[in-house]
């Protein structure tokens, strides 16, 4: 199990992507959470197997069809064991 630290920079508010988030984290077995940033970028800490992290962070690089991803920071973190992936606000 790995932890990821995600921060997605871009048009990435106001067009559904923590909600395609919620649902590509189900998808690819990811727990964690989902949340929007004061300056207009989506934070998301994610846990999961390796394989499974590499295929979310490549939806991470593309998000939803009405999103414009410029940028994802990514770094590594302290498993926190989660054991669901929601939307915090």
């Amino acid at each position: 199990m790995i932890h990821k630290n995600i921060v997605i920079a871009g048009r990435v508010q106001g067009v559904g992507f923590r909600f395609s988030a919620r649902n590509a984290a189900r998808l690819y077995g990811i727990k964690g959470f989902v949340k929007n940033l004061t300056n207009g970028s989506v934070y998301i800490e994610a846990e999961g197997s390796e394989h499974n992290m590499n295929m979310f962070l490549n939806w991470c690089n593309q998000g939803p069809s009405h999103a414009s991803v410029e940028e994802v920071y990514i770094s590594d973190g302290d498993v926190m064991n989660f054991s669901v992936f929601d939307i915090r606000a």
